[in-house]
């Protein structure tokens, strides 16, 4: 990947039966497979696959969370497909070694650790071994701060000095704000409004806002019609410095994507 030419679109590929957003495939291997090939002709340039949901509920503990093997049952599938039927770089998304080294073997090329390392201390020698790209997400069971982007930056530096020094790859590390993540709607909206301030800690930054609670505490209006503020949550994130969007609505938003390029990056045609 070449950090700064554009803005890379991760579509977004649940394979559970309670995604916060309402479009888990569940079980259905052969719509999921189906969903990111029409994800990638739609603009995405990378498939992201969780098989556990992560919304903050199942995060912190007042819903089930399911077992490795199921896990991994829902997601092997769907990347051993996906590796031979697509073009572009497979995710995993799972902070969980087992699940990682399953998908990785099968040929997928990133983890999305939404807890950056700090719940599976297998999971940096896993990617150091491997030399796969690693999403580092800030999330943290205190979400005590005094200065909510001040804080995160802080933290986000430390684990990436823990993932260096466990020998992964500098060149192959991703930040990740975790808006929605152990912050509240005004920490989320701050974040987007001072993102270029990550810049400073020198490695390409991802966000994903797409349909998440701050729109629709904003707007005040449901998942399943946020695609307007989404849109414009991407479109700010990537004027202020952001290399990935992460997002359900890969169409709209790779159309987004594209515009707010021309207008940040230069345009050519």
């Amino acid at each position: 990947m070449l950090w700064g030419d554009k803005t890379y679109v991760m579509g977004i590929l649940n394979t559970t039966p309670d995604s916060f957003s309402g479009d888990g495939t569940g079980l259905d291997v052969r719509h999921a497979v189906e969903k990111g090939i029409e994800f990638v002709k739609e603009g995405a340039d990378i498939l992201d696959v969780g098989g556990m949901s992560t919304r903050p509920s199942s995060m912190y503990g007042t819903v089930d969370v399911v077992s490795e093997e199921e896990e991994i049952c829902r997601i092997l599938p769907v990347v051993r497909l996906l590796v031979s039927e697509v073009d572009v770089p497979i995710s995993i998304d799972t902070y969980r070694s087992s699940v990682a080294t399953v998908a990785l073997s099968e040929g997928a090329t990133i983890v999305n650790d939404i807890w950056g390392l700090k719940k599976d201390p297998s999971m940096s020698s896993l990617v150091a071994e491997s030399g796969a790209y690693i999403v580092l997400m800030h999330n943290t069971g205190d979400p005590r701060y005094e200065d909510v982007v001040s804080d995160v930056i802080s933290d986000l530096e430390g684990t990436v000095a823990k993932a260096i020094k466990c020998g992964v790859d500098p060149t192959k590390i991703i930040i990740d704000p975790g808006i929605g993540f152990a912050k509240n709607s005004e920490q989320n909206l701050e974040i987007i409004r001072r993102l270029g301030e990550f810049k400073r800690l020198g490695y390409p930054i991802l966000i994903g806002t797409s349909r998440k609670s701050t729109i629709g505490t904003v707007l005040d209006l449901p998942v399943d019609q946020r695609l307007e503020g989404t849109a414009a949550t991407v479109a700010l994130s990537i004027a202020n410095g952001a290399d990935v969007i992460r997002v359900h609505d890969v169409k709209e938003m790779s159309r987004v994507a594209t515009m707010a390029d021309a207008v940040v990056r230069g345009w050519s045609h």
